[in-house]
């Protein structure tokens, strides 16, 4: 019997891939997978399936149809495939086959000796110093104007200073932030899925930071969400202050979430409380680690004019 009730009796060797990918997006669901993820794993074997011959069933497939289809997606096919998505597509497929044989469907796991192609993305663009100076005296510069608001420096300030993710500042409800200890408040990231708890972390939030907070919590009343804004309305906030601070480069939560990290590796933050406040698995952040030591260089250029400044 399978020991995974999300795996129907039904399914054989013999069965069809829209009946098994039917019953593994159930089982995605319940792992918790975001909406993004099972849409893309999904896609992933649905393109798989298109490939392979229209009578082939999920038990009938070899690890040479697999590399077959892998080497068409990377070489032949006409619609481009960037690194990213391919390791994305070997990651769906092994992760199919590896429940199907974990829950008895399959007796060999035909992508088990599939290789996974190590796949390393470009650095993301940050800002230097200066810059970083520049776009926060444009935010505050918003606290002094005849209307007040204080809502672009709430903003920048708190993911430069946390680097935190979009969707976790989509997140933030008032009640992540604790304020009980007027030395040391702190912001607490909550996920609601069981599979992203690691991510959950507590963070330092700046003295500075606190006293723009209380100013946009009395111009902009909330009760659910910090932030009760939509993700394009944010990034547009964001696009402003940086077109406001001069800056040719695309001002962005990605951006911001980077420079905060390279900002805090240059300083001294030890590795691990790094890794810890990103929010990061040991796995991911061995790139991470790699792109902050380059990053580093962009962040602080060590020219003749910035040193004798």
């Amino acid at each position: 019997m399978n020991e995974d009730s999300t795996v129907p009796g039904f399914i054989t060797p013999e069965t069809t891939f829209p009946a098994a990918l039917h019953a593994w997006e159930l089982h995605l669901k319940n792992e918790g997978r975001t909406t993004n993820t099972l849409k893309a794993f999904i896609s992933d074997l649905q393109l798989l399936a298109s490939y392979l011959p229209p009578d082939r069933t999920i038990g009938f497939v070899t690890t040479a149809d697999i590399n077959s289809f892998l080497s068409w997606m990377e070489n032949e096919r006409k619609a481009p495939c960037s690194p990213k998505t391919y390791s994305r597509r070997v990651t769906s497929i092994k992760s199919f086959y590896k429940w199907l044989k974990g829950n008895g469907v399959i007796s060999e796991d035909p992508a088990d000796k599939v290789i996974q192609k190590s796949v390393i993305s470009p650095l993301p663009e940050i800002l230097t110093t200066v810059e970083y100076q520049k776009v926060l005296e444009t935010a505050n510069a918003y606290r002094t104007f005849s209307k007040p608001d204080a809502r672009p420096m709430a903003l920048l300030q708190l993911l430069l200073s946390t680097g935190i993710k979009k969707n976790e500042t989509l997140g933030i409800s008032p009640n992540h932030i604790d304020l009980e200890d007027p030395d040391h408040p702190v912001l607490y990231i909550r996920y609601d899925s069981p599979s992203n708890r690691y991510k959950e972390r507590k963070i330092d939030l700046p003295l500075d930071w606190i006293t723009v907070y209380h100013e946009y919590m009395a111009q902009y009343p909330v009760t659910k969400t910090l932030f009760n804004y939509s993700a394009r309305r944010l990034e547009y906030i964001l696009e402003e202050i940086g077109a406001g601070a001069g800056l040719t480069k695309h001002l962005s939560f990605n951006m911001c979430r980077w420079t905060s990290a390279v900002h805090d590796a240059t300083i001294g933050m030890s590795n691990e409380e790094l890794r810890t406040k990103m929010g990061v698995s040991n796995i991911q952040w061995r790139e991470i680690s790699a792109k902050l030591l380059q990053l580093k260089e962009i962040y602080m250029p060590m020219n003749v004019e910035e040193r004798a400044s």
